[in-house]
């Protein structure tokens, strides 16, 4: 299967609006589950209907393997149905009034494949889907979930070289999307189709990608790894919009006499040198320890004292709520939380899960910290 790439694609609307999409440089690898993730409005939908041919870019080129589908330089315009992708939308879009197994056919019926082949690679795909047994009912006879398995399955049906899943399950309820993250984690291993997935939900983009590409005002902020994405964000937007809870932001850029800013300030100086143009320090909350006795803090961690204020369990965790100098930040523990509410305690951090941000939200690495002379 080809490789997808996207060369300087923009998208404008026209009417003086800012670019839908701009400048994008993306490859998706042959095989590869993509996972378009931003907030409504960043261009993921944009970016995946222009590499359907349903969009056409006002800029840039677009790559099927060595096939150029769309170019402005070059005046080349590939339609849809000659792209060899399978698109499944929002809506499962399903004919009402054919039978299931005639809704999984009908592309193979399209494409005048012939009848024992295609009664062949229907069963297949039905039977892998686990709807072969309402193959004689209609659509309005099954549930969502069950009807997003046939909508699959007309897409898989006829093989495509890549399929391209515009936030499929965001219409289903929380079970039946925890039951379809993992069908469609099993049909991207069993299948090895390169699959492009836009979601807003930043846990069906960790549970499901192989690589996600965060976008935000029609700008890719980061491409990497779910593990990447989530330990080393490129930056403030891409750290706070992945996790839940939020990442704990310390602005050290306000002007503030004392307190937890100043401590932060302390510690990381201490630690690093002075580093030119810090601006902020992210924490997630995993990385926040709590204790009660400040002997149980390991030597250079970085500590405050802090008041619990509020712990909220979560059935297989708990959110520890703290004040600290008149800021909240909060703590995800795995096991019950040894202080209470209204009790002194103290919170601790290694230096190794500390982001360290400059002032326009731009991650600082190790390797380009600037000690002071």
């Amino acid at each position: 299967m080809p490789n997808i790439t996207l060369e300087g694609v923009q998208k404008n609307y026209g009417g003086g609006s800012a670019n839908a999409v701009a400048n994008l440089d993306l490859e998706i690898r042959d095989g590869e589950f993509m996972c378009l993730l931003g907030p409504s409005g960043c261009g993921k939908t944009t970016t995946l209907r222009m590499i359907s041919g349903l969009e056409h870019p006002t800029g840039g080129r677009i790559r099927i393997g060595d096939r150029v589908v769309d170019s402005i330089p070059d005046s080349i315009y590939v339609p849809p149905e000659k792209r060899d992708l399978g698109l499944v939308f929002q809506s499962y879009a399903l004919w009402p009034h054919l039978t299931i197994e005639n809704n999984v056919d009908f592309g193979l019926r399209l494409r005048k494949v012939p009848r024992a082949e295609r009664e062949q690679r229907r069963a297949e795909v039905m039977d892998k889907l686990g709807i072969a047994k309402y193959r004689k009912r209609y659509p309005s006879e099954l549930s969502g979930g069950q009807q997003q398995r046939v909508a699959l399955a007309r897409m898989l049906a006829v093989n495509p070289e890549v399929l391209l899943l515009d936030e499929p399950l965001s219409n289903l309820d929380a079970r039946l999307r925890l039951e379809m993250r993992a069908e469609l984690k099993r049909i991207h291993e069993e299948f090895n189709t390169t699959i492009v997935f836009v979601t807003h939900d930043q846990w069906e983009a960790m549970t499901l990608a192989t690589q996600i590409a965060v976008m935000s005002e029609g700008e890719l902020q980061q491409l990497g790894t779910p593990d990447e994405i989530y330990e080393t964000p490129a930056n403030r937007f891409v750290a706070e919009f992945v996790g839940n809870p939020p990442i704990n932001i310390i602005e050290l850029a306000r002007e503030e006499s004392g307190g937890l800013a100043l401590w932060a300030m302390q510690y990381v100086t201490s630690r690093f040198g002075e580093l030119h143009g810090l601006g902020s320090v992210g924490v997630r909350p995993e990385a926040v320890q709590v204790t009660g006795a400040p002997e149980n803090v390991p030597d250079g961690a970085f500590k405050a004292r802090a008041r619990v204020t509020g712990i909220l369990p979560t059935g297989g965790s708990w959110i520890v709520e703290l004040d600290v100098a008149g800021r909240k930040v909060f703590s995800v523990t795995s096991l019950a939380p040894v202080c209470r509410v209204d009790q002194d305690a103290y919170l601790w951090v290694q230096p190794s899960d500390l982001n360290l941000f400059d002032h326009d939200g731009a991650r600082l690495q190790p390797e380009r910290r600037l000690l002071a002379v």
